[in-house]
């Protein structure tokens, strides 16, 4: 059964903006942190974007501080990452999770991964 359920990946020029979208079971989005990571080729799955649950508190990797936005809207179930400015370095397989302290690289637990999305960001 697919807890996590993501959409909005593809192809963007440098510079574009992108939106992922992350759509979790009700229980699932009521229980844990929400958040995003990255993988690109060659590289380990690094974490991009975290938020309690309230949304009031979001937490950013420094690569993508002031670029990405990420939201929660909790009627929908569904978590949100808006990607502007895109850089080529954006380029990976995005990944939604659901878990504990997902901005903490010592302590941080995922439950639930999406299947992941690819973006691509072109020069």
């Amino acid at each position: 059964q697919v807890q996590l359920v993501e959409s909005g990946g593809g192809l963007v020029q440098a510079g574009g903006s992108l939106r992922l979208s992350c759509a979790a079971s009700r229980r699932t989005f009521s229980m844990y942190q929400m958040g995003w990571f990255r993988q690109a080729p060659g590289k380990e799955r690094e974490f991009v974007a975290a938020l309690t649950w309230s949304g009031g508190n979001t937490f950013y990797a420094d690569s993508v501080k002031g670029r990405f936005t990420i939201s929660r809207d909790n009627a929908k179930n569904t978590v949100l990452l808006q990607m502007d400015i895109l850089k080529p370095e954006d380029t990976a397989v995005y990944y939604c999770a659901a878990g504990r302290d997902l901005y903490s690289a010592g302590s941080a637990v995922v439950y639930y991964w999406g299947q992941g999305t690819q973006v691509t960001v072109s020069s």
